[in-house]
């Protein structure tokens, strides 16, 4: 074949190769602005402003957010915070559904959070399937963050859904708003679904350490704690923190307890509380808790820090109830409060709340648990059911102004119990 004419036939061959190539650029071009513009339509659906008719239980949620949010919220009695209550409520709680057992919502679940924990959510849920009522504290741009987070959680998650009630506290200099304008947060998550907002929340946590969010920013524990507590319509509470779980039958125990004995107004059902190395799987059961407990890999909470904080709840005596270790709920043995005793409990609506003059580390919990000292409740260790604590707690772990907090709090925590002899003048006991 002559030279020009090979020549032509491979020019022809180049052009035919450059034309497939330049169509496949148009084209991939083409699905990248579909993608884009399926991604936009499908973040309007769940942050834009109009309505769909078709969307249904997404449209009814965003109008329930938006109605929450147009509230502006309530401060709370200082003034210095703004509470967004029942933010987002589950399905349990807006719709008791026909013929569901009335005392399935005798007992909920209080907890309270920053954004950047609450990625615990989804092991919390994992160990407790039932009503939940959780309070999340935020700052600056973390405000619209978590909005978008809980309302996300609320459509892509039906067990969050289905049993958690959101409430969300700021500054009172901040406000809410809807998340119309969040999209490179949010695309692509109808496609990734609940991992994929939980992958969201993975990426934000151990923002702050021990809730040390900036140094004119306090953690307003006890605030949150009562906000969570008072977010729920349940008879009785259990308030944890976030990173803690219960046993894995609590619910079930509880509930069938009542249908033999329901505590008395001024008892309240004490769980011993644990700690557990961060390899370790969460035991379910006291029998797999103390196989753990026996060698080590679980211990009482805040055994390194503060031994004497949980010490009141005699540890050997509950471990060494042998017989008590399966089967239903009930009250093992009543103790005396003792200074600083700071159990975790379970307690009817009427127990007091929770001080709120108290924020960030010391003294939150103790003085609670004495003001219910003063007012005259019992304290009973229940025979077979406890919370654990995901780690150990050990010094060093804290942020910088760990101390100069407690020192803050500890003279606070005087001045609390000069205004507990104002306010019970009848009784005789003292903390």
């Amino acid at each position: 074949m002559p030279f020009s004419k090979k020549c032509s036939v491979f020019k022809v061959v180049l052009s035919a190769l450059l034309i497939v190539a330049l169509l496949q650029l148009i084209y991939l071009s083409f699905l990248s602005k579909l993608h884009g513009k399926e991604q936009r339509y499908r973040y309007s659906e769940l942050f834009g402003s109009k309505k769909n008719p078709h969307l249904g239980e997404k449209n009814t949620k965003k109008e329930r957010l938006r109605y929450s949010l147009s509230s502006g919220g309530i401060f709370d009695n200082s003034g210095q915070y703004r509470i967004y209550k029942n933010l987002i409520k589950s399905d349990f709680s807006t719709s008791q559904k026909p013929g569901a057992d009335p005392r399935s919502h005798h007992l909920s679940l209080a907890t309270h959070t920053t954004i950047n924990n609450l990625h615990h959510l989804d092991s919390l849920l994992e160990r407790w399937r039932n009503p939940l009522s959780i309070a999340i504290f935020a700052h600056g741009q973390d405000v619209r963050f978590a909005t978008a987070l809980v309302y996300a959680l609320s459509l892509f998650c039906p067990q969050v859904q289905e049993l958690v009630d959101f409430h969300l506290v700021c500054h009172s200099e901040e406000t809410a708003s809807f998340p119309e304008q969040d999209r490179e947060h949010f695309a692509g998550l109808e496609e990734q679904g609940c991992p994929g907002v939980f992958a969201k929340l993975e990426s934000h946590r151990d923002k702050y350490k021990n809730y040390a969010i900036g140094s004119n920013v306090s953690y307003p524990n006890n605030l949150l704690r009562n906000v969570a507590r008072t977010g729920t319509d349940a008879a009785y509470v259990l308030v944890i923190d976030i990173d803690m779980v219960p046993s894995a039958d609590l619910h079930h125990q509880f509930v069938t307890m009542l249908m033999r004995r329901e505590p008395p107004q001024d008892e309240v059902l004490v769980l011993p509380a644990f700690e557990i190395r961060h390899t370790r799987k969460m035991p379910a059961s006291k029998a797999e808790l103390v196989q753990l407990y026996q060698v080590g890999e679980v211990r009482p909470f805040y055994e390194e820090l503060c031994s004497r904080c949980q010490a009141p709840t005699n540890y050997s005596r509950w471990i060494n109830l042998a017989a008590k270790s399966s089967g239903p709920l009930e009250v093992a043995y009543t103790l005396n409060w003792v200074d600083p005793w700071e159990p975790f409990y379970i307690g009817a609506k009427t127990v007091p709340l929770y001080d709120e003059n108290f924020k960030q580390y010391g003294f939150n919990r103790i003085s609670q648990a004495c003001e219910l000292h003063i007012a005259g409740f019992r304290f009973s260790v229940v025979s077979n059911a406890f919370v654990v604590h995901r780690g150990f707690k050990v010094q060093g772990e804290f942020h910088s102004r760990k101390d100069e907090e407690n020192r803050r709090n500890r003279l606070l925590f005087r001045s609390f119990k000069e205004g507990l002899k104002t306010k019970y003048p009848n009784s005789p006991r003292r903390c």
